[in-house]
């Protein structure tokens, strides 16, 4: 069977993935919080791949969205909807709840904190997608990972960015063909493959921008084809061992394994059926928005000793909670608000009740007098007026 076969947009297990997904990504940053530093080779496993995986179910969903209801007004306010609420509750709760608690939990004043205009400088700035805002009045010191409160935040920007060039791309009319975003992931994957040798300490912006592009087109370029996909468990299981041994072996693996990161992840959370899998509420986006000042205030209290693996698990603990307080008071309910922003339907009018006017309103009334067709023969069928 083909991929648009199997995929059901009410029973997939894309959900129950994305939150796979989100307590990899505190994995992949329990290393460098407590002070570890892993290889490039197995930092793009424990650290890239996660967030990766975020953008291809991105790229295959949004792509989906927009060519179901290309209005623009209507996509950028679900889009908004989805990100933004959340993420602004996110940030308060960090300026006024987590950083003073750490401060004073380090023997500083927790009441200068909160009468300093530091903490609505955070707020402001990173509300307005400016997360190089990272840090409140100095803090967080002493830790391995100081002046910075939520690392996982500068991702968001490129999402939103992706979702920007759907728009356009959409506008432009590429999306009504196949072609054009084959075109745009091969030419990401030759921008990615000529900036990204050798690959040397931080990433630089045009490294980071191409790489989110190959992986949010990766997911784009398979629901262009989904109707020409297979969908079978053997080629999930020979994509996963070409991410793996990709990630193993070449220094930027996206531009040998995006396509086959996106067909394993989109295709096997189409395959799954299972009832358990099929979560309804998506805490994912709680997890990732919370789990890193959460764990630099699990430092922070002095667990900063623990392997990773074991900081991993009590972080996962303790952020599940804020994500469903998230997901069921700001976040859900944000995203019922787009219900309202569709157009409503207009009335319909019986035609026996309307007049020649209503009917044709290209003519006037004499004018639909003055030119009366002829009558239809027997065997003809009369012409549908359009909606």
């Amino acid at each position: 069977m083909k991929l648009a076969q199997v995929f059901d947009p009410r029973n997939n297990a894309l959900n129950a993935w994305r939150l796979i997904l989100a307590t990899g990504v505190i994995l992949g940053h329990s290393w460098p919080l407590t002070g570890h530093n892993l290889p490039h080779v197995i930092d793009q496993l424990l650290d890239q791949f996660w967030v990766d995986g975020f953008f291809v179910i991105s790229g295959y969903l949004i792509t989906s969205s927009w060519i179901r209801n290309p209005r623009v007004r209507e996509y950028l306010a679900a889009r908004g909807l989805r990100i933004l609420p959340g993420l602004w509750v996110c940030l308060l709760i960090i300026a006024f709840v987590i950083a003073p608690v750490g401060v004073a939990i380090q023997g500083g004043s927790a009441a200068n904190l909160l009468m300093s205009a530091a903490p609505f400088e955070y707020v402001l700035n990173n509300a307005v997608l400016n997360f190089y805002y990272a840090g409140i009045a100095g803090t967080p010191r002493g830790i391995p990972w100081p002046g910075m409160w939520n690392g996982s935040l500068w991702t968001l920007i490129f999402e939103m960015l992706c979702y920007m060039a759907v728009v356009l791309a959409g506008l432009a009319g590429l999306l009504k063909r196949r072609w054009p975003i084959v075109v745009l992931f091969a030419l990401a994957v030759a921008v990615s493959a000529l900036i990204s040798y050798p690959v040397l300490g931080t990433e630089t912006t045009l490294q980071i921008i191409a790489r989110f592009t190959v992986v949010f087109a990766a997911g784009a370029v398979l629901h262009q084809y989904q109707d020409l996909v297979p969908a079978r468990w053997s080629l999930v299981a020979l994509c996963g061992a070409i991410v793996i041994a990709a990630g193993l072996f070449v220094p930027n693996y996206r531009i040998v394994a995006a396509i086959p990161l996106a067909y394993a992840v989109v295709v096997s959370g189409a395959l799954i059926k299972t009832a358990r899998l099929r979560f309804r509420n998506d805490l994912s986006y709680g997890i990732y928005i919370y789990a890193w000042p959460m764990q630099q205030l699990l430092i922070i209290c002095g667990l900063g000793f623990l392997h990773p693996t074991v900081l991993t698990i009590v972080a996962a603990i303790v952020t599940l909670p804020l994500a469903a307080l998230s997901w069921f008071l700001v976040e859900k309910r944000a995203i019922s608000l787009k219900s309202r922003l569709k157009p409503r339907p207009k009335p319909k009018i019986p035609a026996e009740t309307l007049s020649v006017a209503d009917r044709d309103p290209g003519t006037s009334a004499a004018d639909h007098f003055a030119e009366q067709p002829p009558p239809p023969r027997a065997e003809q069928s009369l012409p549908r007026h359009r909606r």
